[in-house]
């Protein structure tokens, strides 16, 4: 059974999402501006506000407890230099959670991402009893798809004009990851 905070590497911890994270979490953000944005959805400015962090980070602890959402932060030191998610966790017949995930740009190539996506699928798979988990990357980012692929994901398609991303609507490449093929409990 995975344990959190985790120690993603000897420097860097994966850690659950806390209320307080919104400040580190607004830094982060605008810190990685440029870095995110050929990724993410157009941002307005008050995204960058500590005001729409904390907004944030509420709802996400909100979704977090009615069970369809995962959000974990990483660490190095006290500030924060990435996260992932779960998200649309369905349980039932269906079993799955979409992943997401991002590093600082000064923290890439160090494996952060990589390790951090096994650790998110370890606890799908041990602590949420899921069966898959699905990723989409934009297709112009083949370091998000080396991630997937080092993680055991499986390309599953290309979705065209999957979601509005840096503007524009622009094809995913699909990914999944079975994580086990025991029965619904």
């Amino acid at each position: 059974m995975i344990k959190f905070p985790l120690a993603v590497n000897h420097d860097v911890l994966m850690r659950p999402l806390e209320e307080e994270d919104f400040s580190g979490l607004c830094r982060a953000y605008l810190r990685n501006r440029d870095h995110l944005r050929p990724w993410d959805p157009l941002r307005s400015e008050d995204f960058f506000t500590e005001q729409v962090q904390a907004d944030r980070v509420r709802g996400q602890l909100k979704e977090r407890d009615t069970g369809r959402l995962v959000p974990w932060v990483l660490t190095f030191g006290h500030e924060i230099i990435g996260a992932v998610t779960l998200s649309n966790v369905a349980l039932g017949p269906f079993r799955s959670a979409n992943l997401g995930y991002w590093i600082d740009a000064k923290q890439t190539g160090r494996g952060l991402a990589t390790e951090a996506v096994r650790a998110a699928g370890q606890a799908a798979d041990e602590q949420l009893d899921l069966h898959r988990i699905e990723a989409g990357t934009v297709i112009a980012n083949p370091a998000s798809q080396r991630v997937l692929t080092k993680c055991g994901f499986d390309v599953i398609g290309t979705a065209p004009k999957y979601l509005h991303i840096d503007g524009e609507w622009r094809d995913h490449v699909l990914f999944q990851r079975i994580l086990n093929d025991r029965s619904p409990g």
